[in-house]
């Protein structure tokens, strides 16, 4: 295994809107604007729901990939 981290396919999901869950049961939805290899993030336009169901305008946000636990599309991607 190579140390060199592969890019992530995130290209088509460039200017969409996502929904990430991140660990510590939070979750933000946001407009992707760009990403690394090391699937480190940023989104804008972005909301943060916790658990308890409250919602923050968090704005633009840059997300450690690490923190990533699943990534889901809520526009249509062609």
């Amino acid at each position: 295994m190579s140390g060199r981290a592969h890019p992530p396919e995130l290209k088509k999901y460039m200017d969409k809107r996502l929904q990430l869950r991140l660990n510590g049961n939070r979750t933000i939805t946001g407009i992707l604007r760009g990403f690394d290899p090391y699937m480190n993030v940023v989104l804008d336009d972005c909301v943060e729901e916790r658990s308890s169901h409250q919602k923050f305008n968090i704005g633009m946000v840059v997300v450690r990939g690490n923190s990533v636990v699943l990534i889901e599309a809520l526009e249509r991607i062609l």
